[in-house]
């Protein structure tokens, strides 16, 4: 039982990385309104009659995110009966389910308020920061979930303070790249350039509007985040020896992830290459969380023992 929920756990995860992928591919096509200014319906209507391609690819979005609320509830009672009470498994699939609540909502204000497609008021910038963020967070609890389920032996003694600080500051860089990144890639959807050249006179120019402004500071932001994440991925790995693997996997990423920065630039952002860096940018932020909640030692002892009842605790057993 512990085996099999941890795998569903991981692989519940890795289906909302598909989803998270495919929302990418709704805005990287401009497919945002495909479905009208409805929803849940779309087009008003729940079966399509010779949709478009935006219809088709909003219209997947949202049956994917549908299926992803059942695997998820479904990942919530599993863990309420097989988990005692206060074990953290329990409260992270509990997050994970308000966070992809709060996600289903934030992205039906997006489409309601036509937030979506070519819409470039800078007020999108907002919804779209607000949108990422609940993302990572969703991220971030279903991956704790399937970690915290998987049996391992708990490390002894206490994080110091300066663990716990670097662990802050890491994670909270990674969510301000995250957001200077979904700007840039908005900019290069909504205006893109013919050359590289003319991508950069546009971020230069004073006139351009802000979204093509700020798409410069992403490779400078992504520059110092990168020195960072690489100068704790190495403290972690020295001083903890048993969070190395996890250590070394983050800087193997940022590394990745710089080079597919740079392709994408020299590219100028084809959709396909948008996807690449989306994907590593999650598998980046999901590796950091984990290696943070390892070097904090935040994780429960192998010998809990199980409960299969929704209200048992596991110490009348």
């Amino acid at each position: 039982m512990p085996k099999t929920f941890a795998r569903y756990a991981w692989a519940v995860l890795a289906y909302n990385l598909g989803v998270v992928l495919w929302g990418g591919f709704v805005r990287a096509t401009g497919s945002g309104a495909g479905c009208g200014n409805h929803w849940p319906l779309c087009n008003g209507t729940v079966i399509q009659h010779s949709p478009s391609a935006a219809t088709i690819i909003e219209f997947t979005h949202r049956v994917s995110s549908g299926l992803d609320l059942a695997l998820v509830a479904l990942l919530v009672v599993w863990a309420f009966r097989r988990f005692p009470r206060r074990h953290p498994v329990r409260l992270g699939a509990a997050l994970s389910a308000l966070f992809l609540l709060t996600e289903a909502l934030i992205g039906a204000a997006l489409v309601l308020l036509q937030q979506v497609a070519r819409n470039a008021s800078v007020s999108r910038a907002y919804s779209l920061s607000t949108h990422l963020i609940n993302t990572l967070t969703l991220l971030a609890c279903l991956a704790l979930t399937a970690w915290w389920a998987t049996p391992r032996p708990a490390p002894q003694g206490v994080a110091s303070a300066s663990r716990v600080w670097m662990a802050v500051v890491s994670l909270a860089s990674v969510v301000v790249l995250g957001v200077s990144g979904a700007i840039a890639a908005l900019g290069d959807t909504l205006f893109p350039a013919s050359s590289v050249a003319a991508g950069l006179a546009q971020d230069l120019d004073p006139a351009a509007h802000i979204f093509l402004r700020l798409r410069l500071f992403h490779p400078l932001i992504a520059a110092v985040v990168g020195a960072w994440l690489l100068f704790y991925a190495a403290s972690s790995a020295s001083r903890r020896p048993y969070v190395a693997g996890w250590a070394w996997r983050l800087a193997a990423l940022v590394g990745t992830q710089i080079v597919a920065g740079l392709v994408n630039l020299v590219l100028l952002a084809p959709v396909w290459m948008q996807l690449v860096h989306l994907l590593l940018a999650d598998l980046l932020w999901i590796t950091l969380v984990l290696l943070s909640a390892a070097t904090l030692k935040f994780q429960p002892t192998a010998a809990d023992p199980p409960s299969y009842d929704m209200g048992v605790d596991s110490t009348r057993l």
